[in-house]
């Protein structure tokens, strides 16, 4: 799969709206920009993921031999433009918003400026990739949120939409959160930690439950957690799993990490019983993991319950976000350079406003509160506007242009988000490890108040524009020409 050309991965159109610019004009310079509308399952904020794998999508954008073939073969494509196409390569920019980054709707995620034959190309594959994976880095986040400090394997890879989905999407959930996945292709691809215990068919497999754990500890004393729901779980899981592990102990055998796991059944009811059966034997370190079609909305309840899970197992719901299962990225022409090498912002126009998009050559500034450090909205201005945070920032929304907040100077920090990674089509950006994306994902979440972290009903970070901005896109609308 990693060796697999990516060039074709594209929609029809995009080559037969090249060809079109082939033909009746210049290859005129245009931004694009690629951002999202709302964010997955009415939450908060989202997480920003896949940046790597366009990266990679990018410097690796070439149409081979059999590519040119198969596209001759299709009959509607000149032998002109098919000779373009077998030199082509990618010669613009690109800003994108780091990886593990929090992100909101309405700002440009990922900024393409290049000759507009080359920013159509590429828009499928950016939209697919990094969709998919800040889809599944925002549930990652929620589930892990609603876990409240326990740990959150993936473990999707069987339910996952194909190889690939399975794959980079148990990339996405380490990014957002989750301490590993059972994908052991991803564990070694990205350097992530592999987690995982073993199935009831092991326990099937045996004459009796007690001998298929005895087996298992014996195999894996550092590891040690047994799946005690095969037959009856407080009537002979627990009992069974007790009965090795005080085994364990007389022989002087001390696990790094040991414990049960439930895959079924009342776990609100089952995990207290249990504990208070291994808390009674001494155990009381050993690891309650549960699993079966968990989501962030059933571990909150089972928090709220008192169960006594301290490891979750999240698989289906997670890597396929089974509730909310797209993230409706898309990708927006905003500007076109003249000849005179200025950027004339254009609009999309629509009868829903949030379709109404934002012109021009942009970029973004997140805004801190100065004394805690949090997170207090989102600026989308031009480039090239200066912000003085001395003085004072009147922010407004959009939308309602009456909803303003004045900030004093002095209290606030400014940081831009958008940062270089093409440029002329040499990548300079360098992509962090996994973990070191996952980590940065950490520290950003840790600058959202507690509020806008809610799964239900949470406090809504503002994207604001700048006021000129804002004043453009005011007479774009007016001025338009139907």
């Amino acid at each position: 799969m990693s060796a697999q050309n990516l060039t074709l991965l594209t929609d029809l159109y995009e080559l037969t709206m090249m060809q079109g610019y082939f033909e009746t004009q210049e290859n005129e310079t245009v931004i694009f920009d690629m951002f999202f509308r709302e964010n997955p399952n009415k939450g908060g904020y989202s997480i920003m993921a896949g940046l790597e794998q366009v990266i990679d999508y990018i410097k690796n954008l070439n149409f081979s031999y059999d590519d040119v073939d198969y596209l001759r073969g299709l009959g509607i494509f000149s032998e002109d433009f098919l000779h373009y196409l077998s030199g082509f390569h990618f010669s613009g920019d690109i800003y994108a918003i780091p990886e593990g980054s929090v992100i909101f709707p309405r700002e440009p995620l990922i900024k393409v400026v290049a000759p507009i034959m080359e920013a159509q190309l590429v828009e499928t594959a950016i939209l697919t990739i990094i969709n998919h994976q800040c889809l599944i880095a925002t549930k990652a986040s929620r589930v892990v949120h609603a876990a409240r400090g326990n740990g959150v394997m993936e473990f999707g890879l069987r339910r996952a939409q194909g190889p690939d989905a399975g794959l980079y999407g148990a990339r996405a959930a380490v990014i957002g959160g989750c301490i590993g996945t059972s994908n052991v292709l991803a564990g070694e691809m990205f350097d992530v930690p592999v987690l995982g215990t073993h199935a009831h068919s092991w326990i099937m497999s045996f004459k009796d439950e007690y001998t298929a754990f005895k087996e298992y500890a014996r195999l894996y004393p550092d590891a040690c957690t047994l799946l005690v729901d095969t037959y009856d779980t407080l009537k002979s899981g627990v009992p069974n799993a007790i009965r090795v592990f005080k085994e364990m102990r007389d022989a002087g055998i001390h696990p790094k990490s040991y414990g049960i796991r439930l895959d079924s059944g009342d776990l609100a009811y089952l995990s207290k019983k249990a504990r208070k059966m291994l808390d009674e034997a001494g155990f009381t370190d050993a690891v309650i993991a549960a699993s079966n079609d968990l989501d962030e909305f059933l571990i909150n309840d089972l928090k709220l319950q008192g169960a006594t899970i301290t490891s979750w197992g999240v698989g289906t719901n997670l890597i396929t976000s089974k509730d909310c299962p797209s993230f409706g990225g898309v990708y927006k022409l905003a500007a076109i350079q003249n000849e005179q090498g200025e950027f004339v912002p254009k609009i999309k126009i629509s009868e829903n406003v949030e379709k109404i998009t934002n012109p021009g050559n942009k970029t973004i500034y997140r805004i801190y509160d100065k004394e805690t450090g949090k997170m207090r909205a989102d600026l989308i201005c031009f480039v090239g506007e200066k912000f003085d945070t001395s003085e004072d920032l009147l922010l407004f929304d959009p939308n309602a242009t009456w909803k303003k907040t004045r900030l004093e100077g002095g209290t606030y920090t400014m940081k831009e988000l958008l940062v270089p990674v093409f440029q002329r089509g040499e990548c300079k950006y360098t992509s962090p490890s996994v973990k070191e994306i996952a980590a940065f994902c950490r520290q950003e979440k840790d600058t959202l108040w507690d509020e806008t972290k809610r799964l239900f009903n949470p406090h809504k970070v503002y994207v604001d524009l700048s006021k000129k901005l804002y004043d453009t896109k005011v007479e774009l609308l007016n001025n338009v020409n139907i």
